[in-house]
């Protein structure tokens, strides 16, 4: 699911590049109504977890609830999960912040004038670096499962974020190498830890209010990454948008940091 995201990015970038230019931004709109309809036929046919349906039907035995839904889960339960879930919170907040800031901007920056801080890129070329960048992105998300089971998650997604932090200053470096070389190393480690909140995040908390706490902690961090295309652009009025890219760096930075603090969860039994 994760790594569909890629392909969607890329199917907009061609999308973007064959109407944009012959019937303006209008049609390209109404093109994503497509995929929209298409996740109501998806979602119709995604299975239950098992583990929730066993929890049900054991909560159902023993008359602790209704059959339709698994019971709410005690307050003291929250209280002993509060620290995992502020610095989660906190931690995909910096991510997001960093993800939403840096690539809002880059089909801007692809594309303005080089005298204005840009690459000066055509929209057929632009759109042709985006797609590059979604290769890999896919493959961020697709290999970081592999390489987390290997050395462990939280490890895997410390190391995505602070390579991705480092990228950052060299994608924005005015030569060619930056957009066609480290443009896609960017998209890799920069994307591909999203990947890892998903495993770290399902990991860390119970079946009863799995669901609750990952959508608390990712959907609060994309409401406070709001803020980030606004810095960036308002930066980038001062100074252009290479040199406001470094605050994407920073919070790439800064969520690696925050990820220091949970605890490692490779081969915990989910509850």
């Amino acid at each position: 699911m994760q790594s569909g995201f890629a392909g969607g990015y890329a199917l907009a970038a061609l999308i973007a590049a064959l109407i944009l230019p012959r019937w303006g931004w209008r049609p390209v709109f109404f093109a994503g109504i497509l995929p929209a309809l298409i996740t109501l036929w998806i979602g119709r046919r995604v299975e239950e977890s098992p583990l929730w349906l066993a929890q049900r039907e054991e909560n159902r035995i023993r008359g602790a609830g209704s059959e339709s839904r698994i019971p709410s889960p005690e307050p003291h339960s929250f209280r002993r999960y509060a620290r995992a879930i502020l610095i989660t919170l906190l931690m995909n907040s910096a991510a997001l912040f960093g993800w939403w800031g840096l690539f809002t901007w880059i089909p801007a920056y692809l594309a303005l004038p080089i005298a204005r801080g840009g690459r000066g890129l055509s929209l057929a070329a632009s759109s042709a670096g985006i797609i590059v960048m979604q290769a890999g992105m896919w493959l961020g998300y697709v290999t970081f499962g592999f390489i987390s089971d290997a050395v462990g998650h939280k490890r895997t997604y410390i190391l995505y974020l602070f390579i991705a932090a480092l990228l950052v200053p060299l994608y924005a470096r005015p030569s060619p190498l930056g957009w066609l070389v480290a443009g896609p190393l960017l998209a890799f480690f920069g994307t591909g830890h999203f990947t890892g909140f998903g495993i770290i995040t399902a990991e860390l908390f119970p079946t009863s209010f799995r669901a609750s706490a990952m959508g608390l902690t990712y959907n609060f961090g994309r409401a406070l990454s709001a803020a980030a295309p606004w810095a960036i652009g308002l930066i980038a009025a001062r100074g252009g948008l290479a040199s406001a890219f470094g605050i994407s760096g920073l919070a790439f930075l800064a969520a690696g940091f925050l990820a220091l603090a949970l605890p490692e969860t490779r081969g915990r039994t989910l509850s």
